[in-house]
């Protein structure tokens, strides 16, 4: 499960303070959404409270992607509801969805919602699983399963069904960024659950800074220790790491990253990935994808794509912490 990252930025309470570059007052909100929390300091031109308005979106958002919501489009999906039609968050999604599909050949893969359900991190009921059950659930999974004609969905089983909790925050992120630039919102930062988008500089006309945490299991707390500061402006990001969602059965902690090739949690060194680019909903697929591969498989992923960067924090022989980062993010980086 993707864990929260850091603001280095006082978020509880309206700021007074004003960019001397632009126009307006930075205004900070603050609300749940799908099933976690979200965090937005914007500068607007007339100085408006837009809390109605965001949640407003993220509520049309939720009837649309969250398969915690039984009266959503994905749930009805699942369900295998007659005549059903997708709108065009979905769509969206859903295409994003595919293409990193093919691009990680299926370490990212939105109809491992079974398997995920089984395991105990969805909305389904938990099972007893073993490598037969497992087996079973697998046949259901693969993207070569299921399609988007115009605004239907088809599948060739109905067994087959869609989680979008790793791609849907981050693609929430960006919904909110849009709106506020169509409101002409110059300066903002966007978090959701941990995924962030930011545009220009905050009220003290710096860069936003962004902290990613130590990921070692019992570090419960955001901010209590962090590995890096990362100091960014209209670009996006997001983490994702096993230290915060698991569970321990049998004295053997299984984690939430699920490899699709395999059905099991995935047994990796890599402990924490951070994603940058341009849009949220491809740095938070993208994230969970690397935790899927392990260290020397994202390592090459990432390397070949364009305006992406990333931060990978693993596990040593002994017991500590190494880091391994592309190039292009050194100059995002800062010590805590």
């Amino acid at each position: 499960m993707k864990f929260r990252l850091i603001l280095l930025l006082a978020l509880m309470a309206w700021i007074t303070s004003c960019n001397p570059d632009s126009d307006g007052m930075y205004h900070s909100l603050q609300g749940f959404t799908q099933g976690t929390t979200y965090h937005i300091t914007y500068q607007h031109p007339t100085e408006t409270d837009l809390h109605e308005q965001i949640d407003s979106l993220l509520k049309r958002f939720d009837v649309s992607l969250s398969s915690y919501d039984s009266t959503s489009i994905i749930s009805a999906i699942n369900r295998n509801d007659v005549g059903v039609k997708t709108d065009s968050m979905f769509r969206t999604v859903f295409r994003e969805s595919r293409r990193v599909y093919q691009v990680t050949g299926g370490a990212f893969d939105i109809t491992l919602a079974p398997i995920i359900d089984a395991w105990g991190f969805g909305p389904g009921q938990q099972q007893e699983l073993d490598s037969a059950m497992v087996d079973s659930l697998l046949q259901y999974v693969g993207m070569d399963k299921i399609f988007l004609v115009g605004d239907l969905i088809h599948k060739t089983d109905p067994n087959v069904k869609l989680n979008v909790n790793a791609i849907a925050q981050g693609y929430s992120v960006d919904v909110i960024s849009a709106y506020l630039q169509e409101l002409g919102c110059r300066n903002f930062m966007v978090e959701v659950g941990g995924e962030i988008r930011t545009r220009g500089v905050n009220s003290k006309g710096n860069f936003w800074r962004i902290g990613v945490d130590r990921p070692f299991y019992g570090n419960m707390i955001p901010g209590e220790q962090l590995q890096v500061i990362i100091t960014m402006h209209n670009r996006s990001l997001a983490t994702s790491g096993n230290y915060r969602k698991f569970f321990e059965k049998d004295g053997v902690r299984i984690t939430h990253s699920i490899d699709p090739a395999t059905g099991f949690p995935k047994e990796s060194n890599l402990l924490s990935v951070t994603i940058l680019c341009d849009e949220c909903m491809t740095a938070d697929a993208y994230a969970t994808a690397c935790m899927v591969m392990g260290l020397e498989k994202a390592k090459a992923f990432v390397e070949e794509l364009k305006r992406v960067d990333a931060y990978f924090i693993f596990g040593d022989d002994i017991g500590g912490y190494q880091v391994w980062f592309t190039d292009g993010m050194k100059k995002y980086m800062e010590t805590p």
